[in-house]
């Protein structure tokens, strides 16, 4: 299999440095939070000149480790060494001045509004200077010319003088990364860098990674994007629930790797056995749906006493479905029908109104509300059918609180009890608790099992499954096909918003699904 685009052009990574030396490496570091683990004695080499490929699925601990790198966790098991030896990495400017520079996947967090693109490129010269923290304005452009001019980037002086907000997503991505690269840096930590690229500014990042370790600095490139690691990486390592599950360098093999990733061998199946037939009535319909554009239609049928579970890795299309089906991005293409009438959400709202609830998959950022009692944010999408007059009824919602609680098992103090009192597993039970307290008749959770342990994910399983059983229909979208294999009948694998495998029981085996997903990327 070769994950490249279809003709596109693929140039081939040279091998690292023969018996070059580690720049960084890590030996049995561990971390958990809550008590719950979130790396387990991971050990691992990042030789010099060498482009070493972390592969792993959301949740996998791919993003505690790069925090472990660039000193923002400090609290961890184990030891990073550089150079060969320890090294203390108890902050950022530690872990910098050591020669670890990250590239977090987030741009905007690198970038300083107000200031020129020239000061931006120079502004950890500007930080760190001493006796004259601010440098003058020639001073400051010369010193962004030099490091535009060694890097190539093809920046005018009218494009280093300009306010750095006016630059496009893409260049910003590059200064933040000459940026790190002007301090000729031993290692360099790279997290999703395209993932806000285009295909053509992708390539202007992949010279500079090719060139970067040409120039003997290791560099730890982190993406979903198996076509990017097999064009950049001489070496790819495979993270999954904290501990490193394969170790492979080229030529990569792919089924193993996103074996590796994604499922783990076990005795025997755990899809349902099913027999034509079986199917129930449709409840929720899609015809023509387009989740990117270029991309072919999506046809899909949602049908009663049934679980669905939609797998695909990051850029499937899975939260794009989702959140369509929510209202909350609606779609512009196609068809919808709730129990065979029209159907086209504008807004949450018309969603909630049809009996279609979302478990979203950020529950931080969509779901929950901080500061706000279990109780008030399980009632949050009810608010009507608690209140007379206008006014909520705090008996009524204190109830609905205490019956979820004890439904999903939640460990809380009681109904009083904030969100951030809560483990992150007990929190996800609250989110879809939330959602069952008015039976739906349609469920989306959208990576419902991120961050939770196995006994919260099999709460949440056992609630999915026992609502299909009493006739809804329920959707569950994720990047682990364990997790899809444990609670659907009907397994879809979706990619690049087209589904590639639509089956059940002994038709959606691992084997084959993790082959369709292998082949479809």
């Amino acid at each position: 299999m070769s994950p490249t685009e279809p003709g596109t052009p693929r140039p081939q990574a040279a091998p690292g440095t023969p018996g070059a030396a580690p720049a960084v490496s890590l030996r049995d570091v561990s971390m958990a939070f809550g008590g719950k683990t979130v790396l387990a004695s991971v050990s691992l080499d990042i030789a010099a000149g060498s482009v070493v490929a972390l592969l792993g699925a959301n949740g996998a601990g791919k993003s505690t480790l790069i925090k472990i790198l660039s000193g923002v966790h400090t609290e961890h098991g184990g030891e990073v060494l550089v150079d060969g030896s320890p090294a203390a990495l108890q902050s950022p400017l530690a872990a910098r001045q050591l020669g670890i520079q990250t590239v977090h996947q987030r741009i905007g967090e690198g970038i300083v509004p107000g200031l020129t693109v020239a000061e931006n490129l120079v502004f950890e010269e500007l930080a760190q200077a001493r006796g004259n923290p601010f440098l003058n304005g020639r001073r400051t452009l010369a010193r962004a010319r030099e490091i535009q001019a060694a890097l190539d980037l093809g920046w005018s002086d009218a494009v280093l003088k300009q306010d750095v907000t006016e630059l496009g997503i893409s260049d910003r991505q590059l200064l933040i990364l000459a940026r790190a690269l002007a301090t000729r840096p031993r290692m360099l930590v790279l997290d999703e860098p395209t993932a806000a690229l285009s295909a053509a500014e992708a390539e202007r990042l992949f010279a500079l990674v090719q060139r970067m370790r040409d120039e003997g600095i290791a560099v730890l490139y982190v993406s979903h994007r198996l076509g990017e690691i097999d064009t950049l990486a001489d070496r790819l390592v495979v993270l999954r629930d904290g501990r490193l599950t394969e170790d492979q360098a080229r030529p990569f093999d792919w089924d193993a790797a996103l074996r590796a990733m994604l499922a783990q061998a076990q005795e025997a199946t755990t899809a349902r056995p099913y027999r034509e037939g079986d199917e129930g009535a449709v409840v929720l319909s899609l015809r023509g749906v387009h989740l990117f554009e270029g991309r072919a239609p999506l046809d899909l049928d949602l049908r009663t006493g049934e679980v669905t579970g939609v797998v695909g890795l990051l850029g499937a299309g899975k939260t794009e479905l989702a959140r369509g089906l929510f209202g909350a991005e609606p779609f512009t293409t196609g068809a919808l029908e709730l129990d065979g009438k029209p159907y086209a959400p504008r807004r949450p709202a018309d969603a909630i109104r049809g009996g279609i609830h979302l478990v979203p998959e950020d529950r931080h950022a969509d779901a929950l509300v901080p500061g706000w009692s279990l109780a008030q944010n399980i009632s949050l999408p009810f608010l009507k059918s608690l209140s007379t007059a206008g006014l909520v009824s705090r008996s009524k919602e204190d109830a609905l609180g205490r019956e979820t609680i004890a439904a999903l098992g939640v460990v809380a103090r009681d109904e009083h009890s904030t969100v951030e009192e809560l483990s992150g597993g007990n929190q996800q039970k609250v989110v879809v608790g939330r959602w069952l307290a008015e039976t739906p008749r349609v469920l989306i959770l959208d990576e419902p099992f991120r961050g939770v342990d196995i006994g919260a994910r099999r709460d949440i399983g056992r609630r999915a499954r026992r609502l299909a059983a009493e006739g809804a229909a329920v959707l569950v979208l994720s990047a682990d096909v364990d997790e899809i294999l444990e609670i659907a009948d009907r397994v879809v694998v979706l990619a690049a918003g087209e589904v590639h495998l639509d089956a059940y029981g002994e038709d959606a085996e691992r084997d084959r699904v993790i082959q369709t997903i292998s082949a479809s990327v």
